[in-house]
């Protein structure tokens, strides 16, 4: 039987210009399934695991800015949707979540695969939509394509985000023999067209009297894609104001000239850092990694802090908030570069000079260092081809990468799962990017975060611009480093999981080219051929030694103060 209004879903995505469906397999979906399936404009992927095919279309939007569709059947298969969906609302990554659901009068009746769905997910979505079960009366009908088109304009919606569509659907699901799928290209598709944030003269004439007050501005940028147009623009700013830009590791700002890309190293090497403080904090992007950053900021606090944020909630992370100003960071830039300032140019140099002596610091250890995670990161980041994208995992994966800066120049994209930072979808979600990109595309991950989404890896659609670099120290190395559980009597068997896995076994599993090593000199024999172009993805496992790690650990921030 064939079900009009929900084959129009797939035709009123395909007139809002989406491309990706990422589809699960189950019986209660199988309309919206076969409607997406059959449109001409899509060509579903389907994996079987719902978590990792949430995290995969997370990574596709993460390339595309586009929504992903997702659809699921119904029961518990909707919540395996849910670290990914709640990692995109934090994470402003637009996905299109549809759950397959029972009737409504089938819930609490001991039926099968039927929950509670409606609202699944809470407040980690935008705005969660219920359609109708039955279509036949007009206004359900216009319900329906009502919904399903304001779904697509939220998730679309600066912030961009996640939105949920649950439909209840009844039996039968499957069209009969022979039965053919029309879609109505006339439907009804609603548009919104983008709005243009801006000031009044006056006000922006307010703003630049204001930020002429001040001596010694800071700017610092968190999580957001690279955009070479806005690195210029800041570049500009810059460098007229003498002011210093902090730039953590995912901002992707690193190829800002004199950009402050070691934070981390600056603070932890710095007794005395009230000669840092700065009296006006300027910020934009989303998160940032490097707590000394946080911790510093919290407690020299500056008079006075503007973040830059078009529309949506703002977080006061560093508990100094006084202003938030509703405007593209382009928009700013473009008006305040003409301000007549008198900032402290000693303040400037000042973070230009712990940056040189931070990244001399650096230099020097790893030429000493032993095969430790600090000097792997800086090997393997040194080697990244050019124009390439970098996904990183959490735990120490990316505090490494904070610690050592990427390579400047090189055109090189940032990406992380940072909205939750969670370690449950780093694979999927470097998969889910791979595939909507041609630029060679490169996971650094711990033994921990790859084999936990080792089902990422189970799909027929793994990219041959993929590489894996898992960096195994068969535990979870991070809680040895931290100093609350290194301490414990716990430490081994409760915090730091333990386990003698190797990725070998995954790679032959799931037909990928296989490199491992355990010391430099193979590390730096196999990376050029392991970022040669080739047919199949490529996976490098490097073998640490916990214990060894650690002692150069203490022994890197020992030297960062030294």
């Amino acid at each position: 039987m064939v079900l009009p209004e929900i084959n129009s879903i797939a035709e009123i995505c395909a007139q809002h210009k989406i491309e990706d469906v990422v589809l699960s397999p189950g019986s209660r979906c199988a309309p919206i399934t076969i409607a997406f399936n059959r449109h001409p404009q899509f060509s579903p992927i389907t994996l079987s695991d719902e978590r990792a095919a949430a995290f995969t279309a997370l990574g596709m939007s993460l390339e595309t800015d586009k929504p992903s569709v997702l659809v699921c059947t119904s029961g518990s298969a909707a919540y395996n949707y849910a670290p990914a969906v709640a990692e995109a609302f934090f994470a402003q990554v637009p996905l299109l979540v549809i759950t397959a659901d029972r009737p409504p009068e089938w819930v609490d009746q001991m039926d099968g695969q039927t929950i509670r769905q409606s609202g699944i997910f809470g407040k980690h979505v935008k705005k969660s939509f219920d359609l109708p079960v039955d279509h036949q009366h007009p206004d359900a009908k216009w319900q329906f394509n009502r919904q399903v088109n304001e779904a697509i304009l939220e998730a679309n919606s600066f912030p961009k985000g996640p939105v949920h569509l649950n439909i209840p659907i009844r039996e039968p699901f499957y069209p009969e023999k022979g039965e053919a799928i029309k879609f109505d290209a006339s439907c009804r598709v609603i548009k919104k067209r983008s709005v243009l944030n801006d000031f009044s003269p006056q006000v922006w004439e307010e703003l630049k009297q204001e930020f002429s007050l001040y001596s010694k501005p800071l700017i610092v940028l968190g999580q957001q894609k690279l955009r070479a147009d806005l690195i210029e623009s800041l570049g500009q700013f810059s460098s007229k104001h003498q002011i210093p830009v902090i730039a953590d590791g995912i901002s992707n700002f690193h190829d800002l000239e004199d950009v402050i890309s070691l934070p981390d190293n600056i603070l932890i090497g710095n007794q005395d850092k009230k000669p840092l403080q700065p009296d006006l904090l300027i910020t934009f992007g989303a998160s940032v990694i490097s707590k000394p950053l946080k911790q510093f900021l919290r407690s020299y606090p500056p008079n006075a802090q503007w973040h830059l944020e078009e529309t949506g909630m703002t977080a006061d992370t560093f508990q100094c908030l006084t202003e938030i100003l509703p405007v593209s960071p382009a928009t700013f830039l473009q008006h305040m570069k003409e301000a007549s300032t008198s900032f402290s140019s000693p303040y400037f140099q000042l973070w230009q000079q712990e940056q040189k002596r931070q990244r001399e610091k650096l230099q020097a250890f790893v030429e000493v260092s032993p095969f430790t995670e600090i000097k792997i990161a800086h090997q393997i980041l040194n080697h990244l081809p050019q124009d390439s994208l970098l996904h990183l995992s959490n735990s120490m994966t990316v505090r490494n990468v904070n610690f050592v800066g990427i390579p400047v120049q090189k055109n090189i994209e940032i990406a992380c799962n940072r909205g939750t930072s969670g370690i449950d979808g780093s694979n999927s979600t470097a998969i889910g990017a791979a595939m909507k990109t041609e630029r060679l595309t490169t996971l650094i991950t711990g033994d921990m975060a790859f084999f936990y989404d080792r089902n990422g890896l189970w799909n027929n659609y793994l990219p041959a611009n993929l590489r894996i670099i898992v960096i195994n120290n068969h535990a979870g190395g991070i809680f040895g480093l931290i100093q609350g559980p290194r301490e414990q009597e716990e430490l081994a068997t409760y915090f730091e999981t333990h386990q003698q896995l190797k990725a070998k076994n995954t790679a032959e599993d799931f037909n990928l080219d296989y490199f491992s090593c355990s010391d430099f000199k193979a590390l730096n024999t196999l990376l050029p051929d392991f970022f040669k172009a080739s047919e199949r993805p490529k996976l490098l496992e490097i073998f640490v030694d916990k214990e060894e790690n650690k002692s150069s650990f203490d022994q890197f921030k020992a030297h960062l103060k030294g």
